[in-house]
C-alpha cells in the first residue's frame, strides 16, 4: 500500500499523528494509497517554516518572482500528461476534463507573472508643502488555503499562485481524497526556483483546519467547498483576526427562452449537467423552461441525449463522458436524492440509479438521471446534489423564471439562453448571482476577471483570481513623507492643514 507525505519546506515528510485516509480509485473502488492526517503539530511544523522562508522572498522585487512563475508554466506544460494521469485515478473524471483542471490552474499562474504591474502602488506629487504621499502593497506573511476534492490541481493554484507572487508563503491543505497532485505542484513549483518554505502540502481533516484558523502566524485563509463549512471557517477564521475568504455550495440555474437556439441549449445542458459527473460548483443542476411549448421540446430533445451518455473510467479512452463519483458515500447520497425526487411526485425521466459497468461492478458509477416537473419545494431542487442529475422546473413567464433563481439561498453562477438582446440585459442587470452566462452553460470567468459568487455560495468581500487576488494576498501601506529645506524654525502644534 502507497503511503503519501507531507510537503514540508522542501521535503517529503511522512506523517506522525498516526492518522491516516483512504485514498480510493474511485473508478475500480479499491483504497490505492493512504494519506497521513495531520495533527496541530505538523500544521505549526510548516507555519514555522513558512515563516522562516517568507521575509526572504517577499524581499525579492515582483520581476524576479514573476520569473519563477514563468518557469512553472513551463513545467506545467511539460507535465500535463503525468498531471492529469494522477488526478484522473485520485479523481475519476475523464483525461480531458482533468487536463482542462491543470489548464484553468496554469491560466491563473499565466495571470499572475503580471505581478509587477498588479502590485504597484499609488503616488501623489506635492500633497502639501514639501510632502509627498505614496502606498506601498505589501504581503501579508503566512497564508493558507483549503482546497476541495474536485478542482485538485486547478483551485490549489488560483490561492497560491497570486499569494506566492505578492511575495506571501503558503501553506496548502488539499483534499484528503486526492491528494497526490497537489504534491506533484509543489515539487514542480520548486524546481521552477521557488525557495523551500514558499509552499508546503500538508495533509489533514478538521484537525488540521481547526489548527490553521488557531495559528497566529497564518494571515489569511483561503476556502472552497460546502456551504455549512465555508461558514464554519469564515466565521472562526474571521473572529481570529484573519483575512479569510470562503466560497459554498451552489445550485446553478439555466434559464431557457422560446427563442433560445434549442439545438445550442441541450449541447450546453449536457455539457454544464453532466461533465465531471456534476460535481462542480459550477454545474448547471436546474433548467428553467419558459413557456410549457419550450419545455416540451427541450425535455423531448434531452432524453436522448442523456441516454446515450457514455460512461466509464478514464482509462477507456477520450470519448468517455463522465467518470465515477469520488466516493461510495457520495454515490449513495446521489441515489438517495434521486429517489426523494421520485417519492415528492417529480418525473424521473431518464434514471440513472440502476447503473452498472461491467467489469467495474465495485466502482462508484452512479448514471446520468433527469428530471421534468421539479417543484421548488422538493430536495433536489433545494439541496446541491453534486452527481449527474439535471433537474426541469416548468415555468410560464420570464418572470417566474428569474425568481426562482434569485429567491434561491444559492448564487454562485446562472445562464440565460435567448437571442434577444434586451431580455439577456435585462437579466444580467437584475439577477443576484455572482457569475452570468448569456448562451454560455457554465461562465467561469477567466484568469483576468474574478471567481465567486453571492449569498450562500461566498464569504467574504473579495473574489478568487484577478485583480482581487493582488488585494485579498496584500495589504496597503500609505506613507507620507517631507523633505524640508534649509533650517527648520520649530515644532507645529496644530493639525497639519493644506496651505
Amino acid at each position: 500500500m502507497k503511503e503519501l507525505t507531507h510537503y514540508i519546506n522542501g521535503e517529503h515528510v511522512k506523517g506522525t499523528s498516526g492518522r491516516f485516509a483512504d485514498v480510493y480509485n474511485p473508478a475500480i473502488g479499491e483504497v490505492t494509497a493512504k494519506t497521513p492526517l495531520a495533527s496541530a503539530a505538523e500544521i505549526d511544523l510548516a507555519v514555522q517554516a513558512a515563516e522562516a522562508a517568507q521575509p526572504a522572498w517577499a524581499a525579492v522585487n515582483p520581476q524576479r518572482r514573476a520569473r519563477v512563475l514563468m518557469k512553472m508554466v513551463d513545467l506545467l506544460h511539460r507535465d500535463m500528461d503525468k498531471l492529469a494521469e494522477a488526478l484522473s485515478s485520485e479523481h475519476g473524471k475523464t483525461l480531458p476534463d482533468a487536463k482542462g483542471d491543470v489548464i484553468r490552474g496554469l491560466e491563473v499562474v499565466e495571470y499572475c507573472i503580471g505581478a509587477p504591474e498588479l502590485l504597484k502602488g499609488e503616488y501623489t506629487d506635492g500633497a502639501g508643502p514639501g510632502i509627498d504621499m505614496y502606498s506601498m502593497r505589501q504581503p501579508l506573511g503566512v497564508t493558507a488555503g483549503i482546497t476541495p476534492f474536485n478542482f485538485p490541481a486547478m483551485i490549489p493554484m488560483w490561492m497560491f499562485a497570486p499569494a506566492i507572487a505578492a511575495g506571501n508563503a503558503f501553506i496548502l491543505k488539499p483534499s484528503e481524497r486526492d491528494p497526490s497532485v497537489p504534491l506533484m505542484l509543489a515539487e514542480l513549483f520548486e524546481e521552477a526556483g521557488l525557495p523551500k518554505g514558499i509552499l508546503q502540502v500538508v495533509n489533514g481533516d478538521k484537525e488540521a483546519v481547526d489548527a490553521i484558523i488557531a495559528h497566529e502566524t497564518i494571515q489569511s485563509i483561503g476556502f472552497v467547498g460546502s456551504t455549512p463549512i465555508a461558514e464554519y471557517i469564515y466565521g472562526n477564521g474571521c473572529a481570529a483576526g484573519k483575512r479569510v475568504q470562503c466560497f459554498g455550495g451552489a445550485k446553478n440555474h439555466a434559464i431557457i427562452m422560446p427563442d433560445a437556439d434549442m439545438d445550442n441549449v441541450v449541447d450546453a445542458l449536457i455539457g454544464a449537467g453532466y461533465g465531471a459527473a456534476g460535481e462542480r460548483c459550477m454545474a448547471i443542476s436546474v433548467a428553467v423552461p419558459v413557456g410549457q411549448e419550450t419545455a416540451d421540446r427541450l425535455i423531448e430533445a434531452l432524453i436522448p441525449r442523456v441516454e446515450s451518455l457514455k460512461v466509464g473510467p478514464y482509462t477507456a479512452g477520450d470519448d468517455v463522458d463522465l467518470g465515477p463519483v469520488i466516493t461510495a458515500e457520495a454515490k449513495a447520497r446521489i441515489n438517495a436524492l434521486v429517489d426523494s425526487g421520485v417519492e415528492q411526485g417529480a418525473k424521473l425521466v431518464v434514471d440513472g440509479r440502476g447503473f452498472k459497468l461491467q467489469g467495474y461492478e465495485n466502482g462508484f458509477f452512479v448514471g446520468p438521471s433527469l428530471f421534468d416537473n421539479v417543484t421548488t419545494d422538493m430536495e433536489i431542487y433545494k439541496q446541491e446534489i453534486f452527481g449527474p442529475v439535471l433537474s426541469t422546473v416548468r415555468t410560464d413567464t420570464y418572470e417566474e423564471a428569474i425568481g426562482h433563481v434569485m429567491d434561491h439561498q444559492y448564487g454562485n453562477g446562472t445562464a440565460i439562453f435567448t437571442r434577444d438582446g434586451d431580455t439577456a440585459r435585462d437579466f444580467a442587470s437584475r439577477i443576484n448571482v455572482g457569475m452570468v452566462g448569456i448562451n454560455v452553460p457554465i461562465p467561469v470567468p477567466l484568469a483576468y476577471h474574478t471567481f465567486g459568487g453571492w449569498k450562500k455560495s461566498a464569504f467574504g468581500d473579495l473574489n478568487q483570481h484577478g485583480p482581487d487576488a493582488f488585494k485579498f494576498y496584500t495589504r496597503t501601506k500609505t506613507v507620507t513623507s517631507r523633505w524640508p529645506s534649509g533650517a527648520k524654525e520649530g515644532a507645529e502644534f496644530s493639525i497639519p492643514t493644506m496651505k
